[in-house]
């Protein structure tokens, strides 16, 4: 039976039962063969139970031997059982682990974790440390009211006038294309040293300021200058802010005008192409300059939309989409006659990555035809934001028109929806080079409190779609004091290096009058932002007494993580947060969703739960207890939670108050005594403040016995806890090999290495030949075994790691091993503990003669069952391997051992790539079940660009980095003039162009993307089984059984005899969801619980609206128009001249 063909987001079809049927082994009967009369009919076949088919399934003549009956095998289950403990129990070590931790019980105290305690010392710590990055902001934000407003205008200022450091200027002067004129502008430019610092993972300067001034802004402009020339002085409140408190990091002033001025100064990281990176645009500066937003874009595809104008509005909605958060919702439509949707989203959905990657590629799709109606997109788009029964902002609304231009006002479809409260703002874009009247688009604009914008050419696509922020700050402005309230962001990718971080924002409003009586002013000056690095809040959780599998998450409104040992974003995207929600960071169920749901509305709780956990290396999934304690972050937007399993509520803590014991100890950690008690692996952790780091443990470990050599356990500059637990679990671990391990003889048994890890941070493998070949993560606490056997009872089997992909393991070359490992627990006055993981390595080829000694009828251990021709025998695994698979399996699907050797080579496989039919049939019955979830933070190689077609209309669509780098668009007029001739000319020689690697080199190389992962893990079925794979003449008969104290099952099947029933194989790999995870538009439809910001400035009834923008026109340079034909007409592309004509001429205009 195969499983239905799924595709990402499918449901799981429901387990179903194999039906039974007759294998038949020998001679097929042909077509109209009689049935055997020794046969019972097939349809009561198929009712008998399993215990009773076995006797009828030995058909007669066939053969001497039978399939084993389930009493045989549930015996041999009892073998394998009876081995597998006894060598645990000899050579593992866990028993006398615990009378020897009994045994030192005055070397550590026993202490117990108190959640509720423990979450609200954290959450205060987190507290403390954001509020004194929120008195810093406080006090950058006054000061520029201040000095701006305290700031004349100058129209004369001249470039040699201001001196800055530009952040650019070292990158700008290698590039070979900047032309001789721009490098003389920056004589004015400061020239600075810079020293190493960590805290910046970066060079710096505490003495200056930096400026960083987006590609397309000219420099020199009077606006610029004057913006330069004041806030200058921020530089002495960015150093008392610094002397206040040292570990501030990031300290930056985002303007409205796009100049960007940070502290302490270090060089821009300048991309390899061309750098986009414009501050409005990035996630800190758009959540402090506005209120959350309920935006519909709706666009005109009429007829008059073509060619370069409809690629134009394309383009600006996809910008447009770009200065979005996830605090707003939006919708696109498209329109002529009638509006429609863009995509498959009817109504205002969150503006998150994933939504907005949607309205992306749709936007695409759109095609002109038609006649413009206006009525038919405004009327749709109000009936969009007054949709009550969805989740939206439910703050300012506004609708966004891009057109080439139209007669028709529509007054009577804002006179019916927005008048006379004007609730709605309404902000039209004329696109393209056209001679329509744009009085009409003026007035809606007008008419609606909104804006009008122009956007005759590429060049004019980004400023223009991001400068209706102004106009969405005026209430926020014009509310004063009460506006002024910090805003804590999502998580991002720090631009300069620092990693993820979150920014605290204030707006800055200008309080220049024009004159006395005037009205205030209402425009936004910008954003004041401080970072704070994910690592330092970090520090403030508790590291290593929550134990292995306990840990701290922090989420915010949206239900995204701040903090979790999950997040772990593959790629960095500059221009987008990550945004990870708690239920995609761990696996979903509903009390998780209860426990998110109270955590955003700001609530305290507790609650134990049953969940499923997914391991480190995510391939196996163990359903687990956790206790779950929450609590809000005051005056922030946060909640903090602890997680914490029942095991860890008690932990140890060492007390080696005597000297000579520690050095006793101590010396165990010395290489030369290695031989005689096992190599010992030491956990990288931050012991002491000068231990350098090495991701080499045997350098680590040197390191450390250096830094020991010259400081105490007890040191001030040392962490005592860490020190003295790993110099305990030292002496104890060597007490194990003196009493168990020294005296046995590993190869009787065929163990390649005997081991013993604990929380203390040692891992000590014996003998210290075997430590070459131990590739276990030196942290037991990031070591998946280790996690796995403290939520696990009994032993815990993992078979060395294969990718189906790769060759085979190379039994010939390599002593290949299966790990073996179980938890010790030990309880000291009612407190049970588990602070120790022991375990053994297994000779795979070796274990595998063993298995198939176990898995037979032998009555002597050196001779074989004898069978005769004349004798009824059961089959088994060693006499029979021809005729009958016998396997070990784990409890995630992978072969553990086989009695096939040709097998060998494919131990730690998952098994439908060894035998699908069987592993499909042990599915089917409910020996395993699986999980599927998402991974959001997966990174995948980008795709190799497709053949587009040779159709002049079906042309790639470069993006603004193409645009820009290609640098052809320097005169409106000029495409106006030769749009045809482009198309034929130039889209398909110049457009292929290299992507830009824009805003940061890693996006070229690989991307985002939506991995699904599927985990298998055992089902309900605890008992012996026996079932038929019915596949007519292929049909098999197969025993499964759980082997008590394991993770393992036992499986004996009849080999396949044909291949008619492959087709069924199930996927455990991890597969690229091309359309982004679940159906996007499935999720949309039940969207995710969640907040919004509880500030919202939408109104303000002092608001001036007089400025709604007005037509403009930008006369070309004849110069560059000729040139630019010239060019057009010999088909070649512009060199480095005329890019430089363009930004001149860009940045003057």
């Amino acid at each position: 039976m195969a499983v239905p063909a799924r595709t990402c987001g499918a449901s799981r079809p429901g387990p179903a039962r194999t039906a039974l049927s007759r294998p038949r082994r020998g001679p097929r009967p042909g077509p109209g063969a009689p049935r055997p009369a020794s046969g019972p009919p097939r349809r009561l076949l198929r009712l008998l139970p399993p215990l009773l088919l076995l006797p009828l399934l030995a058909a007669p003549g066939a053969s001497a031997y039978s399939f084993p009956q389930q009493h045989t095998v549930q015996h041999w289950a009892r073998r394998l059982e009876q081995e597998i403990d006894g060598v645990m129990r000899i050579f593992g070590g866990a028993q006398q682990l615990r009378e020897i931790y009994r045994d030192n019980r005055n070397l550590f105290a026993v202490q117990e974790n108190e959640p509720q305690k423990l979450v609200e010392k954290v959450a205060g710590d987190i507290e403390g440390l954001l509020a004194r990055k929120v008195q810093a902001l406080k006090r950058l934000a006054d000061a520029a009211e201040t000095f701006q407003k305290a700031h004349r205008w100058q129209d004369n200022i001249k470039e040699e006038d201001i001196v800055y450091y530009d952040a650019k200027a070292d990158a700008e002067l290698d590039d070979p294309e900047i032309e001789d004129v721009e490098r003389g502008a920056k004589a004015s430019t400061l020239k600075l040293d810079f020293v190493e610092d960590a805290n910046f993972k970066n060079k710096v300067n505490y003495s200056y300021t930096a400026v960083q001034i987006p590609t397309d802004i000219y420099k020199g402009s009077t606006v610029i200058l004057n913006e330069l020339n004041w806030t200058e002085a921020l530089e002495t409140v960015f150093t008392e802010n610094r002397r206040r408190d040292p570990t501030l990091l990031w300290q930056a002033f985002g303007s409205a005008t796009g100049v960007t001025r940070y502290y302490p100064a270090t060089p821009w990281r300048a991309p390899k192409k061309i750098d986009l990176y414009d501050v409005r645009r990035r996630p800190w500066y758009i959540q402090g300059a506005s209120s959350p937003k309920d935006m519909v874009i709706i666009v005109d595809v009429s007829g008059s939309v073509s060619g370069l104008t409809l690629k134009l509005m394309k383009t600006s909605v996809c910008e447009m989409l770009d200065t979005l958060s996830d605090d707003d919702y939006v919708n696109v439509a498209s329109f002529n006659e009638k509006a429609q949707p863009v995509s498959c989203f009817t109504h205002l959905v969150q503006a998150n990555v994933r939504n907005k990657k949607v309205f992306k590629e749709a936007v695409q799709g759109m095609v002109a035809k038609g006649t413009t109606g206006y009525k038919a997109g405004f009327e749709y788009a109000f009936d969009q934001l007054q949709n009550s029964n969805i989740t939206r902002a439910n703050c300012n609304k506004m609708i966004m028109m891009f057109t080439d231009g139209g007669e028709d006002r529509v007054q009577d479809v804002f006179e019916k929806y927005n008048w006379p409260n004007r609730t709605v703002r309404v902000f039209t874009f004329s696109v393209g080079q056209h001679n329509y009247d744009v009085t009409p688009l003026q007035w809606m604009a007008c008419a609606n409190k909104g804006y009008y914008f122009e956007i005759p050419s590429i060049g004019a696509i980004r400023i223009n779609t991001q400068e209706y922020l102004d106009v969405l700050g005026r209430p926020m402005v014009l509310a004063g004091k009460e506006a002024k309230q910090v805003q804590w962001t999502n998580v991002y990718e720090d631009a300069l290096g620092l990693g993820l971080v979150v920014t605290g924002t204030l707006p800055v409003f200008n309080l220049t009058q024009d004159g006395p009586g005037e009205k205030k002013n209402q425009l936004i000056l910008g954003v004041m932002g401080i970072d704070v690095a994910l690592n330092d809040i970090k520090r403030l959780t508790p590291n290593y007494t929550l134990g292995a599998n306990g840990y701290v998450f922090a989420i915010d409104l949206n239900g995204y993580v701040l903090l979790h040992p999950n997040l772990k974003p593959q790629t960095t995207n500059f221009r987008e947060p990550v945004t990870l929600d708690f239920l995609d960071a761990e696996l979903e169920d509903e009390n998780k969703e209860e426990i998110r749901r109270s955590m955003i509305d700001g609530n305290k709780g507790h609650k134990q739960i049953r969940t499923l956990v997914k391991s480190l290396d995510e391939r196996y999934i163990d359903e687990v207890m956790r206790n779950y304690t929450w609590v809000p972050i005051r005056s922030t937007n946060y909640s903090l939670g602890l997680v914490l399993p029942p095991y860890s509520t008690f932990y140890l803590q060492a007390n080696l108050s005597d000297q000579i014991l520690q050095v006793k100890y101590f010396e165990f950690l010395l290489p030369s005594s290695f031989e005689s008690e096992g190599h010992v692996f030491i956990a990288p952790r931050e012991y002491c403040k000068d231990l350098n780091a090495s991701d080499n443990n045997t350098e680590f470990l040197k390191n450390f016995i250096e830094l020991m050599e010259k400081v105490t356990p007890d040191s001030k500059q040392c962490n005592n806890f860490l020190l003295h637990n790993l110099i305990l679990d030292t002496g104890i671990t060597q007490q194990l090999v003196e009493r168990v391990w020294r005296d046995q003889d590993l190869n009787t048994y065929s163990l390649l290495a005997v081991f013993a890890a604990t929380d203390g941070g040692i891992t000590r493998v014996f003998p210290n030949k075997a430590a070459e070949d131990w590739t276990e993560n030196p942290e037991p606490f990031n070591a998946s075994f280790y996690r796995r056997s403290l939520d696990n009872r009994g032993y815990v089997f993992r078979p060395p790691h294969q990718e189906a992909l790769l060759r085979p393991l190379e039994l010939e070359n390599d002593t290949v091993g299966v790990l073996v490992s179980t938890a010790v627990e030990f309880s000291l006055g009612g407190r049970t503990l588990r602070p120790a993981v022991v375990g053994v390595k297994l000779d795979l080829e070796a274990w595998a003669e063993k298995f198939k000694v176990l898995a037979s009828n032998r009555t002597h251990q050196d001779q074989p069952q004898k069978c005769g021709p004349s004798t009824h025998c059961e089959m088994d695994c060693e006499v029979n391997n021809e005729d009958l698979l016998c396997v070990l399996i784990d409890d995630g699907g992978f072969l553990v051992l086989s009695n096939q050797n040709h097998q060998w080579d494919q131990v730690g496989r998952f098994f439908s790539e060894v035998d699908a039919n069987l592993m499909l049939a042990l599915y089917n019955n409910s020996f395993y079940t699986r999980k599927e979830s998402y991974d959001y933070q997966a990174a995948c190689a980008p795709q190799p660009p497709g053949n587009l077609g040779a159709a002049p209309r079906g042309v790639f669509v470069p993006t603004i980095a193409d645009f820009l780098n290609l640098a052809w668009w320097t005169s409106a007029a000029a495409w106006s003039l030769f749009q045809q001739l482009l198309y034929g000319l130039i889209y398909h020689s110049w457009f292929q162009a290299d992507p830009a690697e824009a805003e940061g080199s890693p996006e070229a190389r690989e991307s985002s993307c939506v991995m699904k992962q599927t985990q298998y893990y055992f089902g309900p079925v605890n008992a012996s089984y026996n079932a038929i794979i019915d596949c007519g003449n292929c049909s098999r008969l197969f025993h499964a059984q759980r082997l008590i104290n394991t993770n393992l099952l036992f499986v004996v099947a009849e080999k396949p005899l044909c291949s008619q029933c492959e087709a069924g194989r199930l996927l455990q790999k991890e597969t690229h969801c091309p359309a982004d995870g679940p159906e996007q538009c499935e999720l949309v439809q039940r969207p995710r619980y969640r907040r919004g910001p509880h500030i919202c400035f939408d109104y303000n009834a002092t608001e001036d609206t007089s400025d709604c923008g007005r037509g403009a026109s930008f006369p070309p340079s004849l110069g560059v128009l000729v040139s630019l034909q010239l060019l057009l007409l010999l088909g070649l592309p512009p060199g480095p001249q005329a890019h430089q004509v363009h930004a001149h001429t860009s940045r003057r205009l």
